[in-house]
């Protein structure tokens, strides 16, 4: 799930090592290489977000869970299925 908006900040100059035969695929290909790797890194970048949240919530996500396995939830007896 890549992020739709991106940032206002001036873009930056980097240096990058890349496989010869993917440099030259891409440039066949019409792959805008900036873009490419800016919408790569905005879903790796968001994936190991997610990936961080889930681990410092672990303890409360199982508490949570286990409350519910206990106790149900508030809806339980007002739901039809």
């Amino acid at each position: 799930m890549a992020m739709k908006s991106r940032s206002r900040t001036a873009k930056q100059a980097a240096n990058l090592s890349i496989s010869g035969d993917l440099l030259r695929a891409a440039r066949e290909a019409g792959v805008n290489l900036s873009a490419a790797l800016e919408e790569a890194l905005t879903e790796k970048i968001a994936v190991a977000k997610r990936e961080a949240w889930i681990r410092e919530n672990a303890v409360a996500i199982a508490a949570y869970n286990s409350a519910v396995e206990q106790t149900g939830v508030f809806s339980d007896g007002a739901r039809s299925f």
